[in-house]
């Protein structure tokens, strides 16, 4: 058999093993995802849908405050999580990496993740339990005297940025301890011997070359983070709605598929924003 030949049959043979993958995402994500792209064009009358191709949704979308509203709150809630989660997992990611003994990580990372063990929905009225007003983070508080009152912390946003930062924080450190654990400890003895201190050090050293791991990281929570309707919806109430709580009412109460479409079409393009600008250190962890 030629080279030629051989090429041939190895680049038929990698057909084979990639086309029934390819089949299952074009039949499952993007033939829908067009569906569900046409319709964000259709319009709704009374109670039919009507294949008329308009802009009126996104029209509608970008000119009602309460709707434009609540693409503000998600981006808002988002950004928060994500800035707290990454200031919050650093310091256990390297602590896990640089101070707990190497037979012991591995336990140390099973710890780390045994919130996800636990069923979602499970995990969200567990912290609307601890955080009502006459939940266990109240009581103690007003037992040792430090309130008078007890404070709102659920159906608001503030029990929706406790419940996402409970989960994501987890998922950073996993991202995060996987760029420390690869660092040679070579790195810290050339910058102590160019007389860099401890701060230096990982200022200069540690912290750019384990960038990749807390973009990876970021760029997984402020996904899982936008779109996620369940943790807002238990802890946050309807006071301030996110987009996809805004979704999910276009569906369940009006029944408006095109409005739901082109809302769910705005979450994607805001999605495909914050990928185009992780996109530089996502290549860099791939590589």
């Amino acid at each position: 058999m030629t080279a030629t030949a051989l090429e041939r049959a190895e680049r038929r043979k990698a057909w084979g093993f990639a086309l029934p993958a390819l089949l299952w995402t074009v039949a499952f994500f993007l033939i829908p995802f067009l569906y569900m792209a046409a319709i964000s064009f259709w319009k709704r009358e009374g109670r039919v849908i009507v294949a008329s191709w308009t802009l009126d949704n996104y029209n509608a979308f970008f000119g009602k405050a309460h709707l434009l509203k609540a693409l503000f709150n998600s981006l808002e809630v988002t950004a928060t999580v994500t800035v707290i989660s990454v200031v919050l997992a650093y310091p256990l990611a390297w602590i896990i990496a640089e101070r707990v003994p190497r037979r012991w990580q591995r336990f140390a990372l099973i710890m780390a993740i045994l919130p996800f063990w636990t069923s979602y929905v499970v995990r969200s009225y567990s912290w609307l339990l601890v955080l009502s007003k006459g939940g266990v983070v109240n009581q103690a508080l007003l037992w040792t005297g430090l309130l008078a009152e007890p404070l709102d912390l659920s159906a608001n946003r503030t029990g929706t940025v406790i419940g996402f930062v409970h989960f994501f924080v987890m998922l950073l450190t996993l991202t995060i301890y996987a760029n420390l654990v690869q660092l040679s400890p070579n790195y810290r003895r050339a910058a102590a011997d160019l007389g860099a201190n401890g701060f230096q050090t990982f200022w200069h050293v540690i912290l750019p070359l384990t960038l990749p791991g807390i973009m990876v990281g970021a760029f997984l929570t402020f996904v899982l983070c936008i779109g996620d309707y369940i943790t807002p919806q238990i802890l946050g109430g309807n006071n301030e709605l996110v987009l996809p709580q805004l979704i999910m009412l276009q569906l369940g109460r009006r029944a408006d598929f095109p409005m739901a479409a082109a809302l769910s079409l705005v979450l994607m393009v805001v999605v495909t924003i914050a990928y185009l600008a992780c996109a530089r250190w996502l290549k860099m962890e791939r590589t």
